[in-house]
Protein backbone atom coordinates (compact mmCIF):
# COMPACT_ATOMS: atom_id res chain seq x y z
CA UNK A 1 0.00 0.00 0.00
CA UNK A 2 1.62 3.25 -1.14
CA UNK A 3 -0.17 5.30 1.53
CA UNK A 4 0.23 2.97 4.51
CA UNK A 5 0.17 4.88 7.79
CA UNK A 6 0.59 2.21 10.48
CA UNK A 7 2.96 -0.76 10.45
CA UNK A 8 1.96 -3.48 12.92
CA UNK A 9 3.73 -6.65 13.97
CA UNK A 10 1.85 -9.69 15.20
CA UNK A 11 2.37 -10.71 18.86
CA UNK A 12 4.40 -13.67 17.62
CA UNK A 13 7.04 -11.19 16.37
CA UNK A 14 7.66 -9.75 19.84
CA UNK A 15 11.44 -9.97 20.46
CA UNK A 16 12.57 -13.05 22.37
CA UNK A 17 15.78 -11.44 23.63
CA UNK A 18 17.12 -8.04 24.60
CA UNK A 19 20.11 -6.60 22.72
CA UNK A 20 23.22 -5.73 24.76
CA UNK A 21 25.38 -3.14 22.99
CA UNK A 22 28.27 -3.87 25.38
CA UNK A 23 29.05 -6.85 23.16
CA UNK A 24 29.73 -4.56 20.16
CA UNK A 25 31.37 -1.50 21.71
CA UNK A 26 34.66 -0.67 19.94
CA UNK A 27 36.10 0.19 23.36
CA UNK A 28 34.79 -1.18 26.69
CA UNK A 29 33.01 0.99 29.23
CA UNK A 30 35.02 2.40 32.11
CA UNK A 31 34.36 0.33 35.25
CA UNK A 32 31.82 1.42 37.84
CA UNK A 33 33.55 2.26 41.12
CA UNK A 34 32.63 1.71 44.76
CA UNK A 35 31.82 5.10 46.37
CA UNK A 36 34.00 4.33 49.39
CA UNK A 37 37.02 2.46 48.05
CA UNK A 38 36.98 3.82 44.46
CA UNK A 39 37.69 0.23 43.33
CA UNK A 40 35.59 -1.48 40.60
CA UNK A 41 32.34 -2.83 42.02
CA UNK A 42 31.46 -6.52 42.01
CA UNK A 43 28.12 -8.31 42.26
CA UNK A 44 28.27 -8.38 46.06
CA UNK A 45 28.51 -4.56 46.15
CA UNK A 46 25.23 -4.25 44.24
CA UNK A 47 23.38 -7.01 46.11
CA UNK A 48 21.85 -4.71 48.75
CA UNK A 49 20.08 -2.76 45.99
CA UNK A 50 19.30 -5.13 43.12
CA UNK A 51 18.24 -8.77 42.60
CA UNK A 52 20.81 -11.16 41.14
CA UNK A 53 19.06 -11.41 37.78
CA UNK A 54 19.39 -7.66 37.28
CA UNK A 55 23.00 -7.57 38.52
CA UNK A 56 23.97 -10.25 35.99
CA UNK A 57 22.45 -8.19 33.18
CA UNK A 58 24.14 -5.02 34.39
CA UNK A 59 27.55 -6.65 34.04
CA UNK A 60 26.92 -8.90 31.06
CA UNK A 61 28.89 -8.81 27.80
CA UNK A 62 26.56 -11.24 25.99
CA UNK A 63 24.97 -9.77 22.87
CA UNK A 64 21.54 -11.38 23.29
CA UNK A 65 19.88 -11.96 26.66
CA UNK A 66 16.70 -14.04 26.74
CA UNK A 67 13.48 -12.37 27.83
CA UNK A 68 11.73 -14.60 30.42
CA UNK A 69 8.34 -15.98 29.38
CA UNK A 70 6.39 -14.14 32.14
CA UNK A 71 7.91 -10.85 30.99
CA UNK A 72 7.01 -11.54 27.35
CA UNK A 73 3.48 -12.41 28.44
CA UNK A 74 3.17 -9.05 30.20
CA UNK A 75 4.69 -7.23 27.20
CA UNK A 76 2.01 -8.73 24.95
CA UNK A 77 -0.56 -6.44 26.56
CA UNK A 78 0.75 -3.65 24.32
CA UNK A 79 3.75 -4.93 22.39
CA UNK A 80 4.72 -4.90 19.62
CA UNK A 81 3.95 -1.18 19.58
CA UNK A 82 3.00 0.47 16.26
CA UNK A 83 5.30 2.28 13.86
CA UNK A 84 3.67 5.21 12.06
CA UNK A 85 4.56 7.01 8.86
CA UNK A 86 3.87 10.68 9.60
CA UNK A 87 2.37 11.42 6.21
CA UNK A 88 0.15 14.29 7.35
CA UNK A 89 3.09 15.93 9.10
CA UNK A 90 5.24 15.49 6.00
CA UNK A 91 2.60 17.25 3.89
CA UNK A 92 2.17 20.04 6.43
CA UNK A 93 5.95 20.59 6.45
CA UNK A 94 6.18 20.33 2.63
CA UNK A 95 9.33 18.29 3.10
CA UNK A 96 10.77 15.55 0.88
CA UNK A 97 11.86 13.75 4.06
CA UNK A 98 10.13 10.54 5.07
CA UNK A 99 9.24 10.69 8.77
CA UNK A 100 8.47 7.62 10.89
CA UNK A 101 7.79 7.38 14.60
CA UNK A 102 7.67 4.46 17.00
CA UNK A 103 4.81 5.11 19.41
CA UNK A 104 5.41 3.94 22.98
CA UNK A 105 2.40 5.79 24.41
CA UNK A 106 0.24 2.69 23.82
CA UNK A 107 1.60 1.01 26.97
CA UNK A 108 -0.82 0.81 29.94
CA UNK A 109 1.23 3.42 31.80
CA UNK A 110 1.54 5.66 28.75
CA UNK A 111 5.27 5.49 27.97
CA UNK A 112 8.29 3.34 27.18
CA UNK A 113 9.13 2.96 30.89
CA UNK A 114 7.03 -0.20 31.27
CA UNK A 115 9.57 -2.02 29.08
CA UNK A 116 11.94 -2.08 32.06
CA UNK A 117 9.55 -1.86 35.04
CA UNK A 118 8.03 -5.24 34.10
CA UNK A 119 11.33 -7.21 34.03
CA UNK A 120 12.68 -5.45 37.12
CA UNK A 121 9.53 -6.35 39.06
CA UNK A 122 9.73 -9.91 37.74
CA UNK A 123 13.32 -10.45 38.90
CA UNK A 124 12.61 -8.94 42.32
CA UNK A 125 9.49 -11.06 42.80
CA UNK A 126 11.38 -14.21 41.76
CA UNK A 127 13.90 -13.62 44.57
CA UNK A 128 11.30 -13.03 47.27
CA UNK A 129 11.59 -9.25 47.48
CA UNK A 130 8.48 -7.67 49.04
CA UNK A 131 9.06 -3.95 48.48
CA UNK A 132 10.75 -1.73 45.89
CA UNK A 133 11.70 1.90 46.35
CA UNK A 134 12.35 4.25 43.45
CA UNK A 135 12.32 7.86 42.32
CA UNK A 136 10.43 9.58 39.52
CA UNK A 137 10.60 12.93 37.82
CA UNK A 138 7.64 13.51 35.50
CA UNK A 139 5.92 10.42 36.90
CA UNK A 140 6.22 8.16 33.84
CA UNK A 141 8.66 5.82 35.58
CA UNK A 142 6.76 5.83 38.86
CA UNK A 143 3.55 5.03 37.00
CA UNK A 144 5.19 2.15 35.17
CA UNK A 145 6.69 0.64 38.31
CA UNK A 146 3.37 1.01 40.13
CA UNK A 147 1.75 -1.00 37.33
CA UNK A 148 4.50 -3.65 37.46
CA UNK A 149 4.19 -3.86 41.25
CA UNK A 150 0.49 -4.64 40.93
CA UNK A 151 1.22 -7.36 38.36
CA UNK A 152 3.87 -9.04 40.55
CA UNK A 153 2.40 -8.35 44.02
CA UNK A 154 5.08 -5.93 45.20
CA UNK A 155 4.81 -2.89 47.44
CA UNK A 156 6.06 0.19 45.58
CA UNK A 157 7.26 3.40 47.22
CA UNK A 158 7.97 6.29 44.86
CA UNK A 159 9.91 9.42 45.81
CA UNK A 160 8.62 11.97 43.30
CA UNK A 161 10.58 15.18 42.68
CA UNK A 162 8.60 17.81 44.61
CA UNK A 163 8.09 20.22 41.72
CA UNK A 164 6.58 17.43 39.59
CA UNK A 165 4.58 16.08 42.56
CA UNK A 166 2.71 19.38 42.61
CA UNK A 167 2.69 19.96 38.84
CA UNK A 168 1.27 16.53 37.94
CA UNK A 169 -1.46 15.39 40.38
CA UNK A 170 -2.93 12.91 37.90
CA UNK A 171 0.37 11.05 37.71
CA UNK A 172 0.26 10.72 41.49
CA UNK A 173 -3.33 9.47 41.28
CA UNK A 174 -2.27 6.91 38.64
CA UNK A 175 0.44 5.49 40.90
CA UNK A 176 -1.86 5.38 43.90
CA UNK A 177 -4.59 3.68 41.85
CA UNK A 178 -2.21 0.74 41.36
CA UNK A 179 -1.43 0.63 45.08
CA UNK A 180 1.87 2.53 45.11
CA UNK A 181 2.76 5.14 47.70
CA UNK A 182 3.89 8.47 46.22
CA UNK A 183 6.04 10.77 48.41
CA UNK A 184 7.23 14.28 47.48
CA UNK A 185 11.02 14.54 47.58
CA UNK A 186 12.84 15.86 49.53
CA UNK A 187 10.85 14.29 52.36
CA UNK A 188 11.07 13.72 56.11
CA UNK A 189 11.11 9.94 55.52
CA UNK A 190 14.88 9.69 55.19
CA UNK A 191 17.94 11.14 56.89
CA UNK A 192 19.10 12.63 53.59
CA UNK A 193 15.69 14.15 52.82
CA UNK A 194 15.57 15.76 56.25
CA UNK A 195 19.04 17.24 55.75
CA UNK A 196 17.99 18.80 52.43
CA UNK A 197 14.86 20.29 53.99
CA UNK A 198 16.84 21.65 56.93
CA UNK A 199 19.04 23.55 54.47
CA UNK A 200 16.16 24.61 52.18
CA UNK A 201 12.61 24.05 53.51
CA UNK A 202 11.16 25.15 50.14
CA UNK A 203 13.35 22.84 48.04
CA UNK A 204 11.69 21.81 44.77
CA UNK A 205 13.87 18.69 44.69
CA UNK A 206 15.77 16.95 41.92
CA UNK A 207 16.14 13.44 40.58
CA UNK A 208 19.52 13.22 42.30
CA UNK A 209 17.88 13.98 45.66
CA UNK A 210 15.00 11.56 45.03
CA UNK A 211 17.43 8.79 44.07
CA UNK A 212 19.37 9.39 47.27
CA UNK A 213 16.21 9.00 49.34
CA UNK A 214 15.10 5.84 47.53
CA UNK A 215 18.55 4.24 47.80
CA UNK A 216 18.78 5.07 51.52
CA UNK A 217 15.36 3.50 52.13
CA UNK A 218 16.23 0.34 50.20
CA UNK A 219 19.63 -0.13 51.81
CA UNK A 220 18.13 0.03 55.30
CA UNK A 221 15.60 -2.82 54.92
CA UNK A 222 16.28 -6.53 54.26
CA UNK A 223 13.05 -7.11 52.31
CA UNK A 224 13.47 -4.05 50.08
CA UNK A 225 15.33 -3.40 46.86
CA UNK A 226 15.77 -0.37 44.64
CA UNK A 227 14.77 0.06 40.98
CA UNK A 228 15.99 2.72 38.56
CA UNK A 229 14.07 3.79 35.44
CA UNK A 230 17.00 4.93 33.30
CA UNK A 231 20.82 5.37 33.14
CA UNK A 232 22.00 1.85 34.12
CA UNK A 233 23.03 -0.80 31.57
CA UNK A 234 20.21 -3.23 32.40
CA UNK A 235 17.57 -0.51 31.99
CA UNK A 236 18.83 0.46 28.53
CA UNK A 237 19.04 -3.25 27.69
CA UNK A 238 15.34 -3.77 28.44
CA UNK A 239 14.37 -0.86 26.21
CA UNK A 240 15.93 -2.41 23.09
CA UNK A 241 12.67 -4.16 22.30
CA UNK A 242 11.72 -0.78 20.78
CA UNK A 243 14.49 -0.69 18.21
CA UNK A 244 14.31 -4.39 17.42
CA UNK A 245 10.63 -4.08 16.55
CA UNK A 246 11.30 -0.87 14.61
CA UNK A 247 13.87 -2.65 12.44
CA UNK A 248 11.28 -5.19 11.31
CA UNK A 249 8.64 -2.51 10.81
CA UNK A 250 10.95 -0.29 8.76
CA UNK A 251 11.61 -3.31 6.56
CA UNK A 252 7.83 -3.67 6.12
CA UNK A 253 7.83 -0.05 4.92
CA UNK A 254 10.74 -0.79 2.57
CA UNK A 255 12.79 1.91 4.27
CA UNK A 256 15.84 2.31 6.50
CA UNK A 257 16.56 5.34 8.67
CA UNK A 258 19.29 7.78 7.77
CA UNK A 259 18.67 9.64 11.03
CA UNK A 260 17.25 8.42 14.37
CA UNK A 261 16.14 10.94 16.99
CA UNK A 262 15.08 10.62 20.64
CA UNK A 263 14.97 12.85 23.70
CA UNK A 264 17.51 12.16 26.44
CA UNK A 265 17.26 12.64 30.18
CA UNK A 266 18.94 9.51 31.51
CA UNK A 267 19.17 7.85 28.09
CA UNK A 268 16.74 4.93 28.19
CA UNK A 269 14.31 5.71 25.36
CA UNK A 270 17.17 6.98 23.20
CA UNK A 271 19.08 3.74 23.72
CA UNK A 272 15.92 1.70 23.19
CA UNK A 273 15.41 2.86 19.64
CA UNK A 274 19.01 3.66 18.62
CA UNK A 275 21.10 0.79 20.03
CA UNK A 276 19.79 -2.05 17.81
CA UNK A 277 20.44 0.05 14.68
CA UNK A 278 23.78 1.32 15.98
CA UNK A 279 24.81 -2.20 16.94
CA UNK A 280 24.13 -3.32 13.38
CA UNK A 281 26.28 -0.44 12.11
CA UNK A 282 29.10 -1.41 14.50
CA UNK A 283 28.95 -4.94 13.06
CA UNK A 284 29.39 -3.62 9.50
CA UNK A 285 25.80 -2.71 8.60
CA UNK A 286 24.41 0.60 7.32
CA UNK A 287 25.56 3.72 9.12
CA UNK A 288 23.06 5.99 10.84
CA UNK A 289 23.05 9.50 12.28
CA UNK A 290 21.84 9.35 15.90
CA UNK A 291 20.64 12.60 17.51
CA UNK A 292 20.15 12.84 21.27
CA UNK A 293 18.01 15.84 22.26
CA UNK A 294 18.01 17.43 25.71
CA UNK A 295 16.71 20.63 27.36
CA UNK A 296 18.94 23.70 27.55
CA UNK A 297 17.99 23.91 31.24
CA UNK A 298 19.69 20.55 31.90
CA UNK A 299 22.30 20.21 29.12
CA UNK A 300 24.09 17.07 30.23
CA UNK A 301 25.56 16.02 26.88
CA UNK A 302 26.03 19.47 25.35
CA UNK A 303 27.60 21.21 28.38
CA UNK A 304 28.38 18.47 30.89
CA UNK A 305 31.77 16.88 31.56
CA UNK A 306 32.62 13.25 30.76
CA UNK A 307 33.89 12.21 34.17
CA UNK A 308 33.26 9.96 37.14
CA UNK A 309 30.35 11.13 39.28
CA UNK A 310 27.73 9.92 41.72
CA UNK A 311 24.29 9.02 40.43
CA UNK A 312 22.62 10.73 43.39
CA UNK A 313 23.03 13.87 45.44
CA UNK A 314 23.48 11.95 48.70
CA UNK A 315 26.56 10.17 47.28
CA UNK A 316 25.26 6.72 48.21
CA UNK A 317 25.46 5.24 44.71
CA UNK A 318 28.53 3.87 42.92
CA UNK A 319 30.61 6.19 40.73
CA UNK A 320 30.04 5.91 36.99
CA UNK A 321 31.91 7.60 34.17
CA UNK A 322 29.27 9.62 32.36
CA UNK A 323 28.44 13.04 31.00
CA UNK A 324 27.43 14.99 34.10
CA UNK A 325 26.57 18.47 35.29
CA UNK A 326 27.62 17.49 38.82
CA UNK A 327 25.55 15.55 41.31
CA UNK A 328 24.67 18.71 43.25
CA UNK A 329 23.18 20.40 40.16
CA UNK A 330 19.50 21.21 40.70
CA UNK A 331 17.64 21.94 37.44
CA UNK A 332 14.86 24.50 37.44
CA UNK A 333 11.26 23.30 37.33
CA UNK A 334 10.65 23.13 33.58
CA UNK A 335 7.80 20.86 32.57
CA UNK A 336 9.78 17.99 30.99
CA UNK A 337 10.41 16.40 34.38
CA UNK A 338 11.81 13.20 32.89
CA UNK A 339 14.73 15.17 31.45
CA UNK A 340 15.79 16.85 34.72
CA UNK A 341 18.71 14.58 35.63
CA UNK A 342 22.30 15.70 36.18
CA UNK A 343 23.89 12.67 34.50
CA UNK A 344 23.61 10.65 31.30
CA UNK A 345 23.73 6.86 30.94
CA UNK A 346 27.34 5.61 30.83
CA UNK A 347 26.67 3.70 27.60
CA UNK A 348 25.20 6.76 25.88
CA UNK A 349 27.96 8.98 27.29
CA UNK A 350 30.66 6.57 26.10
CA UNK A 351 29.24 6.41 22.57
CA UNK A 352 28.96 10.20 22.46
CA UNK A 353 32.59 10.49 23.55
CA UNK A 354 33.57 8.09 20.76
CA UNK A 355 31.69 10.18 18.18
CA UNK A 356 28.82 7.81 17.40
CA UNK A 357 26.03 10.24 18.26
CA UNK A 358 25.23 13.94 18.08
CA UNK A 359 23.63 16.00 20.84
CA UNK A 360 21.36 19.05 20.69
CA UNK A 361 19.65 21.19 23.32
CA UNK A 362 16.41 23.17 22.99
CA UNK A 363 14.37 25.56 25.14
CA UNK A 364 10.96 24.43 26.40
CA UNK A 365 8.87 27.03 24.52
CA UNK A 366 10.10 25.94 21.10
CA UNK A 367 9.59 22.30 22.13
CA UNK A 368 5.97 22.87 23.17
CA UNK A 369 5.36 24.69 19.87
CA UNK A 370 6.82 21.70 17.99
CA UNK A 371 4.71 19.28 20.03
CA UNK A 372 1.48 21.10 19.18
CA UNK A 373 2.41 21.30 15.52
CA UNK A 374 2.91 17.54 15.56
CA UNK A 375 -0.35 16.98 17.45
CA UNK A 376 -2.40 18.99 14.96
CA UNK A 377 -1.01 16.90 12.12
CA UNK A 378 -0.84 13.44 13.69
CA UNK A 379 -3.57 13.55 16.37
CA UNK A 380 -1.33 12.58 19.31
CA UNK A 381 -0.43 15.06 22.06
CA UNK A 382 3.13 14.11 23.04
CA UNK A 383 4.61 14.11 26.53
CA UNK A 384 6.71 17.26 27.16
CA UNK A 385 9.85 15.10 27.08
CA UNK A 386 9.05 13.77 23.61
CA UNK A 387 8.50 17.28 22.21
CA UNK A 388 12.28 17.73 22.34
CA UNK A 389 12.71 14.89 19.84
CA UNK A 390 9.93 16.34 17.69
CA UNK A 391 11.64 19.74 17.60
CA UNK A 392 14.80 18.13 16.23
CA UNK A 393 12.77 16.17 13.66
CA UNK A 394 11.11 19.37 12.45
CA UNK A 395 14.52 21.00 12.08
CA UNK A 396 15.84 18.02 10.11
CA UNK A 397 12.76 18.01 7.88
CA UNK A 398 13.14 21.76 7.26
CA UNK A 399 16.74 21.25 6.17
CA UNK A 400 15.52 18.66 3.69
CA UNK A 401 12.89 21.08 2.37
CA UNK A 402 15.35 23.93 1.92
CA UNK A 403 17.96 21.69 0.31
CA UNK A 404 15.55 19.59 -1.71
CA UNK A 405 17.15 16.45 -0.26
CA UNK A 406 15.42 13.22 0.68
CA UNK A 407 16.11 11.63 4.03
CA UNK A 408 14.42 8.96 6.12
CA UNK A 409 13.96 10.08 9.72
CA UNK A 410 12.87 7.78 12.55
CA UNK A 411 12.09 9.04 16.05
CA UNK A 412 10.83 7.59 19.28
CA UNK A 413 7.57 9.10 20.49
CA UNK A 414 8.30 7.89 24.00
CA UNK A 415 4.97 8.73 25.63
CA UNK A 416 1.67 10.62 25.38
CA UNK A 417 0.90 13.88 27.15
CA UNK A 418 -2.58 13.00 28.41
CA UNK A 419 -1.51 13.50 32.04
CA UNK A 420 0.48 16.62 31.18
CA UNK A 421 -2.33 18.93 30.13
CA UNK A 422 -1.51 21.47 32.84
CA UNK A 423 1.81 21.98 31.06
CA UNK A 424 -0.01 22.63 27.77
CA UNK A 425 -2.52 24.86 29.57
CA UNK A 426 0.35 26.90 30.98
CA UNK A 427 2.01 27.09 27.55
CA UNK A 428 -1.16 28.13 25.74
CA UNK A 429 -1.86 30.67 28.48
CA UNK A 430 1.54 32.29 28.06
CA UNK A 431 2.60 31.31 31.58
CA UNK A 432 5.72 29.36 30.62
CA UNK A 433 9.15 30.82 30.03
CA UNK A 434 12.45 29.40 28.94
CA UNK A 435 14.67 28.32 31.81
CA UNK A 436 18.14 28.03 30.37
CA UNK A 437 20.72 26.55 32.71
CA UNK A 438 23.04 28.93 34.52
CA UNK A 439 26.69 28.53 33.57
CA UNK A 440 27.68 29.54 37.09
CA UNK A 441 25.47 26.83 38.63
CA UNK A 442 26.92 24.20 36.31
CA UNK A 443 30.48 25.34 37.05
CA UNK A 444 29.83 25.19 40.79
CA UNK A 445 28.34 21.72 40.60
CA UNK A 446 31.19 20.47 38.40
CA UNK A 447 33.73 21.83 40.86
CA UNK A 448 32.48 19.23 43.33
CA UNK A 449 33.16 16.20 41.13
CA UNK A 450 34.86 13.38 43.06
CA UNK A 451 38.58 12.89 42.63
CA UNK A 452 39.24 9.54 40.93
Amino acid sequence: MSETIKYQLDESRLPRSWYNINADLPEPLAPVLHPGTKEPVGPSDLAPLFPNGVIEQEMSLERDIDIPAPVRDAYRQWRPSPLYRARRLERELATPAKIFYKYEGVSPSGSHKANTSIPQAFYNHAEGVRRITTETGAGQWGSSLALAGALFDLQIEVFMVAVSYHQKPYRRAFMESFGAQCIPSPSDRTEFGRSVLAEDPQSTGSLGIAIGEAVEMAASAEDTRYALGSVLNHVLLHQTVIGQEAMEQMAMADAYPDTIVACTGGGSNFAGIVFPFLGQALRGGPNIQAIAVEPTACPTLTKGRFAYDYGDTAHLTPLAKMHTLGSSFKPQGFHAGGLRYHGMAPQVSHLHDLGYLDARAYDQLECFAAGLRFAKAEGIIPAPEATHAIKAVLDEAEECRLGGTEKTILFNLSGHGNFDMQAYTDYLGGKLKDLGGSSDEVAMALSGLPQV
